[in-house]
């Protein structure tokens, strides 16, 4: 039986944002473990011309959200981006998981050979469904939240593969 497009993206933004919700608590507490004010990692990047962590996480977020909303023609809540603190970037996460809660199997399954055009910089780009869902939403999803684990490592926070794919429940 092939995968429904909901079924590929739903329930897959939704581990993953939980498993990102994980990783921001372990690494909260790792600063505060390690007596610095968790605040210095919003800014931390992996390399100088990349964007900070805080942005990897809004940009998961609304790769979800919006990817969600284009495919399933459920309006997307409008989020501020102003997020600086952990308990915010958690907020905005939670915010998201709500937001998918409301898109029903319904508005996304069936969409596999309709066209989208969606912004990409300056120019727009045009794919069918499956191809958006799978070769665009989901891997930019997917780069910016391993973007988000990977600078927190890389700044000595105690995370493993199993912090990443299964966000502590084993």
């Amino acid at each position: 039986m092939p995968m429904s497009m909901y079924t590929a993206s739903i329930p897959v933004f939704q581990h993953m944002l939980r498993n990102l919700t994980h990783i921001l608590d372990k690494a909260e507490a790792n600063a505060l473990a390690r007596k610095f004010e968790p605040s210095v990692l919003m800014t931390a990047r992996l390399a100088p011309d990349m964007l900070p962590f805080t942005r990897q996480v809004l940009i998961a977020c609304d790769a979800a959200k919006n990817g969600i909303a284009r495919i399933s023609g459920v309006e997307a809540p409008k989020f501020e981006d102003t997020e600086s603190t952990f308990g915010e970037l958690r907020t905005r996460i939670q915010k998201t998981l709500a937001y998918l809660e409301t898109v029903p199997a319904g508005a996304v399954d069936g969409k596999e050979e309709t066209e989208f055009t969606f912004p990409v910089g300056k120019n727009t780009r045009t794919m069918k469904g499956q191809a958006y869902l799978t070769t665009w939403v989901l891997a930019n999803f997917f780069f910016h939240v391993t973007t988000a684990y990977a600078i927190l490592r890389h700044n000595g926070v105690d995370l493993g593969k199993s912090d990443y794919l299964a966000g502590g429940q084993r």
